[in-house]
């Protein structure tokens, strides 16, 4: 019972994705990892390296727990040194730095890892922990070269002063505090997990902005878009505006890859969510991620958004498909009803009258099914999965996710990941985006598409994923 194309622990609990670093020819994917438990404790960090972000090689734990000193190892960051500011390595040989947070029972610190041997074997700092301010929540350093000030910089989470505070350092070891952002946008809960990094805007311009990410426990993943000089990070938008980057349930504490190559940038998330994650019906692991994708910053209509977008590679998992241009509804599930299969993709173009609805039904069964929702009236995209399996596990998890996403030109345009657990819902072009788990009883997914009202397919294809 495991997804066909999403990363999952060969066994026990599995939380936030860390350390993402592409380096010789590798994607290394490090992770939270209970190694003794099905549920969150004991934190290590899992490790895993790939070549194309879709077949995994899973590798020893990285780091691990001191259980003399009760020392978890919690979320982090790793990137390449390149110009080996450290001197562990050499222009030949740069060595690979995670930077991590250690949690005790009475404080949380950032403490630093090495790799000379392309991340198979870690040996931590001597001087460890590198940045302490005598605080219980301090946490989930994420650490990168800034180019223009030529050191590096580690965004921390205050968790509960809702603020991210930004360091510097020219070695890695001695670190220097530059500012904090915050408080803005939502603020429910604790921030966790921040990341930050530039993007150029794809309207050809060649105007540059940084995106600074956050996770908030109750609120979930929101985003800031604004300008960073190597100290302060200045956002363009009032800090009561509050950018949502998943109106899932089921995304949290993403994490880009440092150095990943052709100028890419790519994240993926822990896909789930902290109200029912310790009971999610699998076994013998818990815990899986989103599928990569790939970000974009766009200027739409005065305003830039984040975008995302299912990396390319995926297409290479594609088998049997179909294609379907100006069809008519009975001729599309006819063809729809033949692709069944665990885990699909698909690509809807449709063209909706104002009071149109639209019904994408998944795995559909006597007593069981996922739908894809659209109201134009309403300009409502939704997943509901109330009725999509096992649902009983946790009083949370039953339920219906919205977001708002206009017609453009009067065409809703839909692209959709569906694995055996999972519904990653990509709409307007990878600006809307749903990310839902599911747990059907069978594992073979059927597609059906009802509406009503005045609506057309344009364009539709399809493929099983293998």
């Amino acid at each position: 019972m495991r997804p066909v194309f999403h990363f999952t622990p060969p066994a026990n609990w599995m939380n936030d994705p860390n350390g993402l670093v592409f380096f010789d020819g590798e994607w290394h994917l490090f992770y939270q990892h209970n190694p003794y438990a099905d549920t969150w404790g004991h934190m290590h960090w899992g490790h895993a390296v790939s070549q194309d972000l879709l077949h995994w090689t899973h590798l020893p734990i990285a780091l691990h727990e001191d259980l003399v000193r009760e020392a978890m190892i919690f979320s982090g960051s790793a990137a390449v040194d390149w110009h080996n500011t450290s001197h562990l390595g050499n222009r030949n040989q740069p060595p690979l730095i995670a930077a991590y947070t250690e949690h005790t029972k009475h404080e949380q610190a950032q403490c630093l890892a090495y790799s000379t041997d392309r991340g198979r074997t870690w040996t931590p700092f001597a001087e460890n922990p590198v940045i302490a301010i005598g605080a219980r929540e301090f946490r989930d350093p994420k650490l990168f070269w800034h180019t223009s000030t030529q050191r590096w910089v580690m965004a921390c989470a205050l968790p509960d002063q809702h603020k991210v505070r930004f360091y510097a350092s020219a070695d890695l070891r001695h670190w220097q505090w530059l500012s904090d952002f915050g408080p803005a946008g939502a603020v429910q809960g604790v921030w966790e997990c921040p990341d930050l990094f530039p993007l150029t805007l794809d309207d050809g311009s060649g105007q540059q902005r940084w995106v600074l990410k956050v996770d908030d426990t109750q609120f979930g993943a929101q985003y800031f878009v604004g300008h960073f000089d190597g100290e302060v990070f200045l956002c363009d938008d009032p800090p009561t505006r509050v950018r949502q980057i998943d109106c899932g349930a089921d995304f949290y504490a993403a994490q880009s890859w440092n150095d990943a190559p052709n100028r890419r940038h790519v994240w993926l998330a822990w896909m789930n969510n902290w109200a029912y994650a310790q009971r999610t019906p699998t076994t013998p692991w818990r815990g899986m991620m989103t599928a990569p994708r790939e970000l974009a910053l766009q200027r739409r209509d005065g305003e830039i958004y984040l975008v995302q977008r299912p990396i390319a590679e995926l297409a290479h998992l594609r088998g049997a498909g179909l294609r379907c241009i100006n069809a008519g509804f009975e001729q599309v599930n006819r063809q729809l009803s033949e692709l069944c299969g665990v885990a699909l993709e698909l690509d809807l173009r449709l063209k909706c009258a104002e009071n149109a609805q639209v019904f994408l039904s998944i795995r559909r069964g006597a007593a069981e099914e996922t739908i894809v929702g659209y109201r134009a009236d309403q300009a409502q995209l939704c997943i509901d999965r109330t009725r999509s399996g096992n649902v009983a596990f946790a009083p949370q998890f039953d339920g219906l996710h919205t977001a708002i996403c206009p017609l453009r030109e009067g065409e809703l345009h839909l692209h959709v990941l569906i694995d055996l657990h999972s519904v990653e819902l990509f709409a307007d072009g990878g600006r809307v985006i749903l990310s839902d788990l599911v747990f059907p009883t069978s594992p073979e997914a059927t597609l059906s598409l009802e509406t009503q009202g005045l609506v057309s397919v344009t364009a539709l294809n399809a493929w099983r994923l293998g």
